[in-house]
């Protein structure tokens, strides 16, 4: 019976260990399978600042100023790229404007670091300027919460507007972001927008529907599917549609921004749903909005590639004069600022057509290894860095200083367009049902490597995929 007894504990000493092995061997394997080498990247506009990491986990990785050496060149100012801190000061505001900016404290912190100083240039299209926009819906919802009006007149807006700035610039954010974003106190007048009272809007707009679509806002869904932006329209539409009646309005309407009825009134609808929402909800509301618009379209300037048509135009095979005045013009537009991988995708297409249309039909891209990346500045000399469709926040660090996300630190290959015209690109898969699994008629349980192998290409293969459209 001892005996007995001894052997039963050993068996379930065993088989604990040998459990705790198998969980052991599939961390080791997941772990394993994530693992993914760098490969240094060949085309670079600026000079080599550090070693690029040889190899690091497939995912987002974070680029802090802090990484690089220091300025090799002492007397020359230091590349945006370089540690940078802001110098914080009081405000100088004008006195004249009746708000409690410490209730808002939180989104222009987050304003001031997303517009800062040395980056505001670099990220103004994906990150400064719709963060920006949406500190100023938040702030015009914020100023008429205790009245009835969803609009400031145009002489409070003044001095609202010019304090907004002098605070920003005052906590770190570059004094030029309303030229760099296009912005003034007119936007929150709401210009030739007939409806600026909360009574009116209500009577006027199904409310209910308004706000249960811009509660939450699904990032993932919102941009090919979009059910908030369509509710913003579908009020303004009816609002621009309205006769003005209410003699109060009059005064409002007599500047406007130029933008017309309908972008004035979304500039209301932006006040009401600020009203609502918490300013969290609101801000990622208006974030994941813009971040749908500016991903439609490459912010980039191209010039025409002519010496690169002339290079490339009847090469079948790699060529080296064809690469070169390719990767020299690509090198030139590397230094412009930080896109997504969505933009890249469609700065990729849009220099594709250029030569398709000066009568390049090889695929150069290809030919001359032509990554996605290649389109963005080059964060570490030789590793581009993109940002997501949804490019996370600045971030202020008291000891690295200003650092942002990058995404895809792979490789991906820069598509090239099936012909000259951009009608026919789409960054939103067809809805589709999936087909079955199929299964197998020879089960094969000792083949194991093999199956986890196949099983690892659609999993990695969904992974970019995934990356590349959300």
């Amino acid at each position: 019976m001892d005996c007995f007894q001894t052997i039963s504990r050993l068996k379930g000493s065993l088989g604990h260990q040998f459990l705790l092995f198998i969980v052991w061997l599939s961390s080791f394997q997941v772990a394993v399978a994530l693992q993914t080498l760098l490969e240094p990247q060949h085309v670079s506009s600026t000079s080599e600042l550090a070693t690029p990491p040889i190899s690091g986990i497939f995912g987002p990785i974070e680029i802090s100023p802090a990484v690089f050496p220091r300025n090799p060149y002492p007397g020359e100012s230091l590349a945006p790229m370089y540690p940078t801190f802001p110098t914080m000061y009081k405000p100088n505001l004008t006195g004249k404007c009746p708000v409690n900016f410490t209730a808002l404290s939180n989104v222009i912190d987050k304003t001031a670091s997303d517009c800062s100083q040395p980056l505001a240039a670099l990220v103004g299209n994906v990150i400064c300027c719709p963060q920006l926009g949406s500190l100023l819906h938040i702030f015009q919802g914020y100023y008429s919460v205790n009245s009835d009006k969803l609009v400031l007149q145009n002489a409070v807006a003044d001095d609202c507007f010019s304090d907004i700035i002098s605070i920003l610039a005052s906590r770190g954010a570059n004094k030029t972001i309303p030229t760099l974003c296009s912005v003034k106190s007119l936007n929150l007048t709401g210009g030739l927008c007939p409806v600026k009272d909360v009574v009116n809007f209500e009577k006027i707009i199904n409310t209910s529907k308004l706000l249960d679509a811009c509660s939450t806002v699904d990032p993932l869904k919102e941009c090919c599917r979009p059910i908030c932006q369509s509710a913003i329209t579908e009020a303004a539409l009816e609002m621009s549609r309205t006769q003005l009646t209410i003699n109060d309005n009059k005064e409002l309407v007599t500047e406007h921004n130029g933008n017309g009825p309908l972008s004035d009134c979304k500039g209301v609808v932006h006040s009401y749903l600020s009203r609502k929402l918490s300013v969290d909800a609101a801000n990622a509301a208006f974030r994941t909005v813009s971040a749908c618009k500016v991903n439609k379209v490459c912010p980039l300037n191209f010039t025409q590639p002519l010496e690169v048509i002339k290079a490339c135009r009847n090469v079948a095979a790699p060529s080296p004069s064809c690469c070169s005045s390719l990767n020299t013009y690509i090198a030139g537009i590397q230094n412009q600022m930080l896109i997504t991988n969505k933009q890249a995708i469609i700065c990729a297409t849009v220099l594709g057509s250029k030569l398709r249309q000066g009568g390049v039909m090889t695929n150069v891209y290809e030919l001359c290894d032509i990554d996605l990346k290649d389109f963005s500045i080059q964060a570490y000399g030789q590793q581009g860095c993109l940002l997501r469709s949804l490019p996370p926040d600045v971030i202020l660090d008291n000891s690295t200083g200003f650092s942002f996300t990058c995404d895809l630190n792979d490789n991906i290959a820069a598509p090239w367009p099936s012909s000259s015209s951009m009608s026919t690109l789409s960054l939103c898969a067809p809805e589709m049902s999936l087909p079955a699994l199929p299964t197998s008629q020879i089960k094969n349980p000792g083949n194991r490597g093999g199956g986890e192998l196949e099983l690892l290409a659609p999993i990695f293969s969904f992974f970019i995929l995934s990356a590349l459209l959300y």
